[in-house]
């Protein structure tokens, strides 16, 4: 019986030394930026929509783009952390995908805050985002992920689309 007891004790102790890393992806905000890199006029949740919606409206003062990510983990090694966002671009009648990643830098009990940006002449080749997946991981395994509704309805490539177009009805006599 002792020795059952000290075997659990063991496996207790040993347990959470070996349990894998949890991690998600909260939140994404994709946000327009203007000339100055600002994003809002202040920090008032109505003042950030009706500032991004003044920049939706007048696309001359567009400075950039960015992707706001909330995120959290926990038990992981946090020099693996990294942050990937996949982003597929409009700019005229051309669809292309921008991927970058940076490192996760927990700044928040809870959770953290990251950000991409594209400003300047990189964001002129850019374009509008018109859809969005953010992927935290660990080295190369997947902690969490979260994609814009239009990122699995967008096709980033038209010829390489293997559904079939669908055929019109015959009009009924």
């Amino acid at each position: 019986m002792r020795r059952f007891f000290i075997a659990l004790a063991f496996l207790l102790l040993l347990g959470p030394a070996v349990q894998a890393g949890e991690g998600s992806v909260l939140k994404v905000l994709s946000q327009l930026v203007d000339q100055h890199g600002r994003h809002a006029l202040s920090p008032s949740l109505y003042e950030r929509d009706a500032y991004q919606f003044h920049l939706r409206r007048d696309p001359k003062l567009r400075g950039g783009a960015r992707l706001a990510v909330q995120w959290k983990a926990k038990k992981v090694d946090w020099t693996k952390l990294k942050l990937r966002a996949e982003m597929r671009c409009l700019l005229g009648d051309n669809l292309h995908a921008v991927t970058l990643e940076e490192p996760a830098v927990k700044s928040g009990y809870f959770s953290s805050w990251s950000e991409f940006r594209i400003e300047g002449a990189d964001y002129k080749t850019f374009g509008q985002i018109v859809a969005w997946r953010v992927t935290l991981l660990e080295g190369d395994k997947q902690l969490g992920q979260l994609e814009s509704f239009l990122w699995s309805g967008v096709v980033t490539d038209p010829k390489s689309s293997t559904s079939p177009a669908p055929s019109p009805t015959p009009p009924r006599p």
